[in-house]
């Protein structure tokens, strides 16, 4: 099964999810959105594709969101989409795309929703939570 991962190596929730993905025993495709950001027209489809609106793909934290004014009603989603192809800080994280179903996947265990289950054992996120059991099975 093919999957891609919009990933930012500095997350502990994407590594956790990126994690997950290679514990189902799949090698996706790793895109380091920041340093390689999707196209506007791209960024447009996976957030519909996820079932979100774009001002819910938005991350606020930690990025030049309040700087910005991004919190403005008036501004549109296509303005909204300028502001993160320009600035991909702003792009929430991390989005999982697989035959299965597109994904923001907050909090990382949402990826299992769109992966096969072929865990190859138990799983446990960076803080320890167990989110795959001894038997291969989804805890959460």
């Amino acid at each position: 099964m093919d999957a891609t991962i919009y990933h930012n190596p500095k997350c502990g929730t994407s590594r956790n999810t990126l994690a997950l993905i290679r514990n189902a025993g799949l090698e996706p495709k790793v895109i380091d959105y920041l340093a390689t950001p999707p196209s506007k027209t791209e960024l447009s489809a996976i957030i519909a594709a996820a079932g979100l609106t774009v001002r819910a793909a938005l991350r606020e934290k930690d990025t030049p969101y309040a700087s910005l004014g991004l919190a403005d009603p008036a501004l549109s989603d296509d303005a909204l989409l300028d502001h993160m192809i320009a600035q991909p800080i702003l792009i929430n994280r991390p989005f999982v795309v697989t035959p299965l179903g597109t994904r923001l996947c907050r909090p990382s265990e949402k990826v299992l929703d769109i992966l096969p289950d072929t865990h190859k054992g138990p799983f446990a996120k960076e803080d320890g939570e167990k989110v795959i059991g001894e038997d291969g099975k989804r805890l959460v």
